[in-house]
């Protein structure tokens, strides 16, 4: 199974999307804590709000899949106009594998971005999607993903990623 990504970029705000949409890919996966915004940031930004009204004139369909609760996914969602799927337990493929029935794309022409090679990467890998790793927002986070940062760090050192 691979868990590298196929980009890798400094942050959502370098993505050459623009080149990505003219190579052909119609669909966007967003993660959304410490990708979009800080973990403990419950509203979208400014910045994401643009970004993402960008992305659609530019014709992406976009969806939120995010590992976290209803309340807060839906909350988060809701402030940008956006479908989301919550509780999508990845890195298995059942959350992004409806987020993708959401876009109405197929894999191929699927983009997924997020912060964490053991969720997000293997998800959108086990599905073909297009794989972008972007570094966390802040350190805050989870207790349980600041346990996978460890392993996470050393193996994206290993590939020379970052």
């Amino acid at each position: 199974m691979k868990i590298y990504p196929k980009h890798y970029y400094p942050s959502i705000y370098h993505i050459p999307y623009n080149q990505l949409y003219a190579e052909g890919f119609r669909g966007i996966v967003f993660d959304i804590d410490n990708t979009l915004v800080p973990y403990d940031r419950k509203e979208p930004t400014g910045e994401v709000e643009k970004l993402i009204t960008l992305l659609r004139k530019k014709g992406f369909a976009i969806v939120l899949v995010s590992n976290n609760t209803k309340r807060r996914v839906r909350l988060f969602a809701r402030g940008i106009r956006i479908r989301s799927v919550f509780s999508a337990v990845k890195p298995l493929p059942f959350g992004v594998r409806k987020g993708l029935t959401i876009l109405g794309t197929e894999p191929e022409k699927t983009l997924i971005i997020g912060d964490q090679l053991f969720t997000d990467v293997i998800a959108g890998n086990l599905l073909g999607l297009c794989t972008i790793l972007v570094p966390p927002i802040q350190e805050k986070e989870a207790f349980y993903t600041k346990i996978k940062r460890g392993l996470e760090k050393k193996l994206l050192e290993y590939a020379d990623i970052k």
